[in-house]
């Protein structure tokens, strides 16, 4: 008698649709944070500041960045894709990470970029990118799927797929 066992590569592991988009979040933050240190993608690379709103590098020549803001891109990066393992963290990573940009959205407004209590920095595109990825966070939450349906197996693993996907 002979037993079959199926083995599975941790690549291959099934993610929710949550998780994987947590994943993906987390993964586009990593790439900001090290394209922040990048000279060229960012410009007046040599005029950045540890932190404060007299840096004038700016990623893509367009959000003012400092070293500050870049390491809080990879660090915010680390928690989405460790949150990703995770459905429920997956979840709450995209939502509160979600309010946490939109707060930054009300601050860069509220604060003049000349102030002192401009730290991170920001200008007015980092501005309205946290509008966006502050709403685009909380949506992703909300209506990402917490598990995989029998519908959506179907659609990932053919027509054989059945029986209760988790």
């Amino acid at each position: 008698m002979s037993t079959t066992r199926t083995t599975t590569s941790r690549l291959s592991v099934h993610r929710s649709p949550v998780s994987m988009t947590s994943l993906v979040v987390g993964a586009a933050f990593l790439l900001v944070g090290v394209l922040g240190f990048v000279p060229g993608i960012t410009t007046h690379y040599g005029d950045m500041t540890g932190a404060g709103h007299h840096s004038m590098a700016m990623l893509f020549g367009v959000f003012q960045v400092s070293v500050l803001h870049n390491v809080v891109h990879l660090l915010f990066g680390v928690l989405g894709v460790l949150a990703s393992r995770i459905t429920a963290a997956a979840r709450t990573f995209l939502l509160l990470g979600g309010i946490v940009y939109l707060a930054l959205w009300v601050y860069g407004l509220v604060v003049s970029e000349d102030s002192s209590a401009n730290f991170v920095p920001l200008n007015t595109a980092d501005d309205w990118l946290h509008l966006v990825l502050g709403i685009g966070m909380i949506l992703f939450g909300l209506v990402m799927p917490r598990r995989t349906t029998n519908a959506t197996a179907v659609g990932e693993h053919g027509p054989t797929a059945g029986g209760d996907v988790q």
